[in-house]
């Protein structure tokens, strides 16, 4: 199958795997991405040192070699404006929209044609997405499986969702997005700008005494989910940013 999406919407598209615990699957799910024509990776904290030689990626060495390294999901999609997480409802009762694998695309259609880069986050194979590790993400798109069988391969989710964006985009509905073609007004705010914000909400809660010491991680967690909620813009992530640090200025 060849891949409708031109190299510039596929160079908007980064895959993520949060701390892959088997070397042979990273390289699975890299050559699933190679067969669709991605090529943007990040391996966040991985357990394994030489997950890079995996034998597993067929035709994807290149891949491999030039993914990034990082140690946080933060860190990983921090340019990202659009950062979908998969997974399956077993056992999860999720805090962020929920979207069905065939509305994937659409949405990551969307994103491209407003400017924005995207990231599609996957668990690790033990313990899947943990709730800290989907605080970082705009939604949740759910793989369906058989109740029986729940739980999939790395290498496979990342070949079913790859292929779900790879044969749903066409190019006349998700034209490039050429750099300045954007209005500033439009731009989305990226994972970044969300950080830097969510950063200075919780000192000027920490500063007016907002909640007792027990609730604030609860509430931190719970201002990270609102601001990839409101999808802002990143003039309005400025302007809301600007007026928290005068606010924390007063309390001060």
């Amino acid at each position: 199958m060849n891949s409708l999406l031109s190299e510039s919407q596929r160079e908007r598209i980064e895959a993520v795997l949060v701390s892959p615990r088997n070397p042979l699957n990273i390289g699975a799910a890299a050559r699933a991405m190679a067969n669709f024509g991605f090529a943007r990776l990040a391996v966040v904290a991985p357990y394994e040192r030489h997950w890079r030689e995996a034998k597993s990626a067929v035709g994807a060495s290149d891949l491999l070699q030039n993914a990034r390294i990082t140690e946080s999901i933060a860190d990983a999609v921090a340019d990202c404006t659009l950062v979908v997480g998969t997974g399956s409802l077993e056992h999860r009762k999720p805090e962020q929209p929920v979207i069905p694998l065939p509305e994937l695309a659409p949405r990551v259609r969307q994103e491209i044609a407003r400017g924005g880069r995207v990231a599609i986050v996957f668990g690790s194979e033990k313990r899947g997405l943990t709730q800290e590790d989907l605080a970082h993400c705009h939604v949740l798109a759910v793989i369906p499986t058989d109740p029986g069988q729940p739980s999939m391969n790395l290498g496979q989710a990342v070949s079913v969702c790859l292929y779900e964006i790879a044969s749903r985009i066409d190019e006349k509905a998700a034209p490039d997005v050429k750099r300045g073609q954007a209005s500033d007004a439009a731009v989305p705010a990226s994972t970044r700008d969300l950080e830097l914000l969510a950063g200075v909400v919780d000192e000027t809660m920490l500063a007016a005494n907002y909640s007792p010491a027990l609730m604030r991680n609860a509430n931190r967690h719970d201002v990270h989910l609102l601001l990839r909620r409101l999808a802002l813009t990143k003039r309005d992530a400025e302007r809301i940013l600007g007026l928290f640090r005068r606010i924390l200025w007063r309390l001060r």
